[in-house]
């Protein structure tokens, strides 16, 4: 909140005030449709060569009206600011990072969240040839054209860089020509309007990875201002952000710290070593323990279908009743009929998250559970309420995974292993009391760690919209002094085409007759054996 005050004060010096589409973006709500929404392509005749009008950049591609283009500014595609693209290639690697000296192949997750990380990558094998034209330097701009759908085309710019380095084939590097500060442009392609655009013309049916081409990148629409006006739409951004990210930062430890209270309070009020008057029992002591029913395609229609909780119905301390399946129970529905009361625990989850606890209440009504769950049923001298604390504090103190076996990815609690572990059971009345106790104390932290989420939140809002601010022409003011965009590209246009075409190396075929005297070439003739040797001892 802090940040965002100062940001609008900022502004407000400068002359230019927050709009209320800003300010909606800031807090949450949708402003109008984005500047790069109209975005589309001109043919061009033959009295546009060797002219650049402001609207239209080397390729002719933008909206002939100029309606919210700043002076100095034009619309282009990423391709008329670039001297090349240029991808890597990849080949079996080491499955480790390659060591000092060594050479390493870029993996995509060094290019994922906003900062060059060396140290994601791939050992290459010893004695393979490699190009030193792939090699990364400080100052690259780089981009992913395989990611996720948040990532994909997301760029980065290369600060210090270790040494042997190499692009992949799922990496790309952009060759800003000098119409481009690459500060600037690495803001750019991170604006919210570019973003919509590279995600919506990114290829692949799965979010979990995208696939980005270099005609589709070439064709991203941008509003390219003044080289100069680029410098101090960087060095306002600088500022800015950075103080944005010290918010961020502070918000984002405060929610460790939150994390961590959280299971203070656990191990006060479950301590490790019960005190005297209470007893240390086992889980399969203090209640019943039972798994749900395993599905099955010939229970997926019946004549007694009901609802049934899954592994992604039971958080810790909630259940979602929103996304609940049905099956066939016939003849057997009573025996795993939830009640009020009843604990559940995920039977298999990442390793961290299994045997994560919530108390069914009631809601949804009528409703089974399946072998993804354990249902924990506690005796008389149990409070259900105190059970569900006691899962929770061994949940965070890590106890679960202890117990769990792993296949594959998913870790499994089985229902032997949950009855084994420890259960301390102190009177009802002081069960009574660290209930009540202990979820005021977790209701006053999750209270300040929702404030918490929720300014990363608006971090995150007010990040869009001062990229958004910045590559529209409404961040800086404009100068009279600064060399127009279009001249800059017009020189650049010249500039090509006087320039000669390179010529591409033309590979010598083999020649029928070649191919014919080569098959029916003779054979040379063996080596002639020796006539002499010697046997050579060795010791035994």
């Amino acid at each position: 909140m802090v940040a965002e005050a100062d940001t609008r004060r900022d502004s407000e010096r400068r002359g230019d005030r927050v709009s209320p589409a800003e300010r909606g973006a800031v807090h949450g709500t949708r402003g109008p449709r984005g500047l790069y929404g109209h975005v589309r392509r001109q043919d061009q005749g033959a009295g546009t060569v060797g002219r650049i009008e402001p609207g239209t950049g080397l390729s002719g591609t933008g909206s002939s009206e100029s309606i919210g283009l700043p002076d100095g500014w034009v619309r282009v595609c990423l391709g008329d600011v670039l001297d090349a693209i240029e991808a890597g290639k990849s080949f079996t690697c080491e499955p480790r990072p390659a060591k000092p000296g060594e050479w390493g192949i870029v993996k995509v997750s060094a290019m994922t969240y906003g900062r060059f990380d060396e140290t994601e990558n791939k050992a290459a094998p010893a004695g393979v040839a490699v190009n030193p034209a792939y090699e990364i330097s400080a100052g690259d701009v780089l981009v992913s054209r395989a990611n996720t759908k948040a990532y994909v085309g997301a760029p980065v710019l290369v600060g210090d860089c270790r040494p042997r380095l190499l692009l992949s084939d799922k990496s790309l590097r952009l060759v800003p020509n000098h119409a481009v500060d690459k500060r600037w442009l690495v803001y750019a392609l991170r604006s919210p309007q570019v973003r919509a655009y590279i995600e919506a013309k990114a290829s692949g049916t799965k979010d979990s990875m995208r696939n980005i081409s270099q005609r589709v990148l070439k064709e991203t629409p941008l509003m390219l201002p003044p080289l100069a006006e680029q410098i101090r739409i960087v060095e306002t951004l600088d500022s800015l952000l950075s103080r944005l990210d010290a918010a961020v930062s502070t918000a984002q430890k405060s929610r460790r710290r939150f994390e961590l209270l959280r299971k203070k309070v656990f191990l006060k009020f479950v301590p490790e070593n019960p005190p005297s008057g209470w007893r240390l029992v086992s889980v399969g002591e203090a209640g019943t323990v039972e798994l749900g029913r395993a599905r099955h395609p010939d229970w997926h229609e019946g004549p007694e279908m009901r609802p049934y909780l899954r592994v992604a119905n039971v958080f810790e301390d909630r259940i979602d009743p929103t996304d609940v399946m049905e099956m066939d129970f016939s003849g057997v529905f009573e025996k795993y009929k939830l009640h009020h009361g009843d604990v559940l625990l995920n039977e298999g989850q990442s390793p961290h998250l299994v045997g994560r606890p919530a108390l069914y209440q009631g809601v949804p009504e009528n409703v089974a559970f399946t072998n993804s769950i354990l249902r924990f049923r506690a005796n008389e001298d149990v409070l259900p309420e105190w059970a569900l604390m006691v899962f929770r504090r061994h949940l965070h103190a890590k106890r679960f995974m202890r117990e769990v076996r792993i296949t594959t990815n998913i870790a499994h609690l089985s229902t032997k292993r949950l009855k084994a572990v420890e259960f301390p059971i102190p009177p009802l009345h002081v069960q009574k009391q660290s209930v009540v106790r202990c979820d005021e104390l977790l209701t006053g932290i999750a209270a300040v760690d929702t404030e918490a989420e929720r300014s990363l939140q608006r971090a995150k809002a007010l990040r869009k919209a001062l990229l958004r601010k910045a590559c529209s022409g409404h961040l800086v003011p404009q100068s009279a002094d600064d060399e127009s965009a279009a001249v800059v590209l017009h020189r650049i246009r010249e500039e090509r085409a006087t320039q000669p075409k390179p010529k591409r190396a033309r590979v010598a075929r083999e020649t029928p007759a070649a191919r014919k005297a080569a098959a029916t070439a003779p054979a040379p003739e063996p080596t002639e054996p020796p006539r002499t040797s010697t046997q050579q001892e060795l010791s035994l």
